[in-house]
């Protein structure tokens, strides 16, 4: 199976390596500057499983078809992306990988659904230098068909990325990824005080606002009747127990599980673009709360207030101090 990674960031070049160091037909499409780095040195993967070194063929642009397409760029950039190659990418199975819900349905307009693969990703890995990546912790791999039943192609390409981590193939995959938006919705507070994951969660007033932001996203979720279904690893139970307790002690609890989520810095995906002088997912991630509360004639303050908040970051690169962003969003934690 010829495989194309589209994307060259953490995600995409962490997958794209491991499939060239287990020797699959693999390339890479990425930003001129990666590309660039990665023909001159090659692609340098340290972290968990150490330090791997491998060559893999990169490109700016997409020039020639494959059967498997990994989308691993950011959803901002998934339509220009699809009307730019749809010749290459037709008749391709395309498996997406982006936070929050909306890349399946952009992908529809474009794709017919029977090639479309939807997938969650619970590895992380942080983009360092065009060609430098760290890969801060494992995690399985979830993919699964958004708008038809699983088939013999799901099977096909889970066999595939098994060589490189665990695949898990859920029936339930649009559940599952409301689900993963509450995982990823704390990644906004690093993004505000440009600080590592580890750096942001010891301070407790971080994590009160992480609690909070899980309430409002629960409320929102039942009162809208918005599915969610466990992901391996982070049941819905953890995220229900933990904002059912006093908040004081939730917060202690959370910020035990992040302090020790990556013996490396853990940089969240909202500030590595910040970083990179690009723009970020923040509206399909805190936004995708911020929307299905609009969409119901109900509000999401906190959330929206965060979203702002990362804008605001991206517009002036100023980051907030931890108690500047504690006095913005007292209001919403009473």
């Amino acid at each position: 199976m010829k495989i194309a990674v589209i994307g060259s960031g953490a995600i995409g070049g962490l997958v794209a390596g491991y499939l060239k160091h287990r020797k699959e037909d693999v390339f890479l499409v990425g930003r001129r500057k990666s590309v660039e780095a990665i023909a001159k040195d090659g692609l340098h993967i340290s972290g968990t499983r150490g330090n791997i070194d491998v060559r893999v063929d990169a490109f700016h642009k997409l020039d020639r078809k494959a059967d498997l397409v990994i989308l691993a760029m950011k959803t901002q950039d998934l339509e220009k992306f699809l009307k730019d190659n749809l010749f290459y990418l037709k008749d391709a199975i395309i498996l997406t990988t982006q936070n929050g819900i909306q890349a399946d349905k952009i992908l529809a307009n474009h794709i017919q659904k029977d090639n479309i693969i939807s997938s969650i990703v619970m590895f992380g890995a942080t983009y360092l230098e065009p060609n430098n990546i760290t890969h801060n912790f494992e995690g399985k791999w979830i993919i699964g068909r958004p708008f038809i039943k699983n088939d013999h192609r799901v099977r096909e390409v889970q066999q595939v990325l098994n060589n490189i981590c665990q695949v898990i193939i859920s029936d339930d995959i649009l559940a599952m990824k409301w689900l993963k938006v509450f995982v990823n919705a704390n990644n906004c507070l690093p993004a505000i005080l440009g600080k590592s994951m580890q750096d942001t969660f010891k301070h407790l007033s971080a994590c009160k606002i992480s609690i909070a932001i899980w309430k409002e996203g629960l409320e929102l979720t039942r009162r809208t009747e918005t599915r969610l279904v466990s992901l391996p690893d982070f049941p819905l139970e953890r995220i229900e127990k933990l904002t059912a307790m006093p908040i004081d002690e939730a917060a202690k609890i959370f910020s035990g599980i992040m302090i020790n989520l990556s013996r490396q810095p853990l940089y969240g995906s909202i500030l590595q673009s910040i970083q990179r002088n690009r723009p970020s997912e923040i509206d399909y991630i805190n936004g995708e709360f911020v929307n299905l509360a609009k969409g119901f004639g109900l509000r999401a303050p906190l959330n929206k207030k965060l979203v702002d908040l990362v804008r605001k970051v991206e517009r002036t690169k100023k980051f907030l101090s931890p108690l500047e962003l504690a006095q913005e969003t007292r209001e919403f934690l009473k």
